[in-house]
C-alpha cells in the first residue's frame, strides 16, 4: 500500500508534517512517501496568472503524487481558523486542473496545533470540504496541544491515551 502524507503547512519545521509522517508511519506494510509543501511552491493564484502562464507545471506534479497514494494522510495546519495560505494556494492551482484533487483516494485527516483545540476549526472546514473534491474521509484525529503531547526527540505522540485513539483509528479504519 502506498501512503502520500504531507502537513498544511509551509513551515521549515512544521507540526502538522510531523503528526502526518508519524500517523502514515502507523500503517502496517505501507510504502510510506511524505511531501513537503516547499516543493511545490507557486505563484500566488489569480484567474490572471492562470491566464497568462496556464497550468502551472507544479501543480501537476502535486496531482501527480497525490495520483501514485491508495491513501492519503493529511494534517491541516491552522492560520487564523482555516488553510495556511501554502496549502491553500496548491489547492487552488490543482483545482483548476482537475476538480477531484484527491483522486477518490481514501484519507485520514489530522490536524494538530500548539493550543487546546489542536486544530479544530480547520479540521471542521477540510471535513467538510474535502470530500466535495475527491476524497472520502474515512477518520479524523486532533492532537491538541502539540508541544505538550508530542516527543519531537522520539517523533512520536508521547500522550499515551492520544496515541493509542490514533492508532485504534488507523487500525479500524484502514
Amino acid at each position: 500500500m502506498k501512503i502520500i502524507a504531507f502537513g498544511g503547512s509551509n513551515s521549515q519545521h512544521s507540526i502538522n508534517k510531523k503528526l502526518a509522517t508519524y500517523a502514515a508511519n502507523q500503517f502496517s506494510n505501507a510504502n510510506v512517501e511524505v511531501l513537503d509543501l516547499n516543493d511545490f511552491a507557486m505563484p500566488l493564484f489569480s484567474v490572471d496568472v492562470e491566464k497568462e502562464i496556464g497550468q502551472h507545471p507544479t501543480a501537476k506534479a502535486f496531482l501527480g503524487k497525490l495520483a501514485e497514494a491508495d491513501v492519503l494522510v493529511v494534517s491541516m495546519a491552522e492560520n487564523n481558523g482555516n488553510y495556511s495560505v501554502a496549502f491553500k494556494n496548491v489547492f487552488d492551482w490543482c483545482s483548476r486542473i482537475e476538480k477531484d484533487i484527491f483522486q477518490h483516494k481514501p484519507m485520514l485527516l489530522l490536524a494538530t496545533s500548539p493550543g487546546a483545540r489542536g486544530g479544530a476549526s480547520v479540521l471542521e472546514i477540510a471535513t467538510k470540504l474535502f470530500p466535495r473534491y475527491g476524497t472520502e474521509i474515512k477518520a479524523s484525529f486532533s492532537l491538541p496541544s502539540f508541544n505538550a503531547n508530542f516527543d519531537l526527540e522520539e517523533n512520536k505522540i508521547s500522550n499515551t491515551e492520544l496515541d493509542k485513539e490514533l492508532k485504534d483509528i488507523i487500525k479500524s479504519s484502514f
